[in-house]
């Protein structure tokens, strides 16, 4: 397989969260920081995905050390602690962002990366404490409703193209379940095509055209109800290794929150000294000179990871997300159809049998009717059944009228919906 590019940029700047919040780091990282040193509890999917992963966490000797504790990952039930990391923690919460991206936790990552032909410099780990940015969301209308995403060079807009191409067609509760994953398909395959031709950095500006009337009406002409197009194919790299949590506190501010280190373990590179894994988000870069993910300098490829917020009439009435690598833009057309179109609570639309038209072919998951994948596949789709669930999701739908909150979250992982 090819060789996963490290590339490290502030994604998760404290600083921004110190700027936005209500209570200070220290507070914020109490419990993180007791994890860290003092262990937690592995759920059975992470041991399922962490066993998985061991041949390539052996091949490392910082990720040997800590990810494989006694020669094995660690099973469900057992307690696992990194302390290491823990100390980062600690010493983010005293001093903010200053605490990783200079100093000796700085110091010691440049010269971890360029001992393995990095070219990384404790300038680029400077510059990259004012590198997060707060973004105004793009936004498409659904069935009376705002779909907010965040921008390129998040995959977000693939979200919207999606829901504006299924606009146009009836997906209603009369609908069946073969209809139904047909559009969804096809809606995929186009909105999937554009995002990887043209989608990068760029900000709202980039998506205008994309979400324009005329290009969701050529959308909408390019899908038959009777047939599967041509896929369009892409060579996006495959990641899974995503968080996803949804909040609203009693003040009534709503968060989508969903964090990524691309695949599972990121790069698979832990610097023994400081503790810390680099992720692997520079595997989506391009080596195609003129491509909107061209490797350069100071530049982000395209993100898949995709919070999303519901609003209807200008007040936020749902933040929901959906993990699964690619399918994440796919999944939150699905899930915001099952609620919007069928009427179905947030939990009966996670709980819905999942598809995905990915690389040719239409993965469904083991839970799709055999009568529904066999006219999918009589209407041309080269229908891949999985052995396993497809992605994961979180929402909490807000009853502003009932003053409730209703929460859903995905039996194919290991959260829950809570509240007190």
């Amino acid at each position: 397989s090819a060789r996963r590019l490290t590339f490290v940029h502030p994604y998760d700047d404290p600083d921004v969260i110190a700027g936005q919040g209500t209570v200070g780091l220290d507070r914020l990282f109490l419990r993180a920081i007791r994890y860290a040193e003092e262990g937690y509890g592995v759920a059975p999917r992470v041991a399922q995905d962490w066993a998985a992963a061991v041949p390539l966490l052996a091949a490392d000797e910082g990720c040997r050390a800590v990810f494989l504790p006694g020669g094995r990952a660690p099973r469900a039930g057992e307690r696992h602690a990194q302390p290491l990391l823990g100390q980062r923690l600690r010493e983010i919460a005293a001093q903010g962002a200053a605490a990783f991206y200079t100093g000796a936790t700085a110091e010691s990552l440049v010269g971890f990366l360029r001992a393995r032909g990095g070219l990384h410099t404790l300038d680029d780990f400077a510059a990259a404490q004012d590198g997060a940015e707060s973004v105004t969301p793009i936004a498409t209308e659904y069935r009376g409703h705002e779909i907010l995403e965040c921008p390129p060079n998040g995959q977000g807009l693939a979200a919207l193209m999606i829901l504006n191409a299924l606009g146009g067609f009836d997906l209603s509760a009369a609908v069946g379940d073969a209809d139904r994953h047909h559009l969804l398909a096809e809606a995929t395959k186009l909105a999937y095509h554009h995002r990887d031709a043209l989608v990068g950095e760029g900000g709202p500006e980039a998506a205008a055209a994309l979400l324009s009337a005329e290009a969701t009406a050529a959308l909408r002409r390019r899908i038959d109800p009777a047939r599967a197009r041509p896929p369009a194919l892409w060579t996006e790299a495959e990641h899974k290794d995503t968080v996803c949590l949804c909040v609203v506190d009693r003040d009534g501010n709503a968060i989508s929150f969903i964090n990524s280190i691309f695949h599972s373990f990121g790069s698979v590179q832990l610097d023994p000294a400081t503790g810390v894994l680099l992720h692997s988000r520079g595997t989506s870069f391009r080596l195609t000179e003129g491509h909107p993910n061209a490797l350069a300098p100071r530049r982000r490829p395209l993100h898949t990871i995709i919070p999303g917020l519901i609003r209807k009439d200008g007040r936020a009435v749902c933040p929901f997300g959906v993990m699964g690598g690619h399918y994440q833009a796919a999944g939150h057309g699905a899930f915001v159809s099952a609620v919007l179109d069928r009427g179905l609570d947030v939990q009966a639309a996670i709980d819905q049998p999942r598809s995905f038209a990915f690389n040719g072919v239409l993965e469904v998951e083991p839970t799709v009717a055999e009568d529904t994948a066999a006219e999918l596949a009589r209407r041309g789709h080269a229908v891949v059944r999985r052995n396993e669930p497809m992605g994961g999701g979180q929402a909490i739908w807000i009853d502003h009228a009932a003053g409730l909150l209703i929460g859903g979250s995905d039996w194919r992982k290991d959260g829950c919906a809570l509240g007190f």
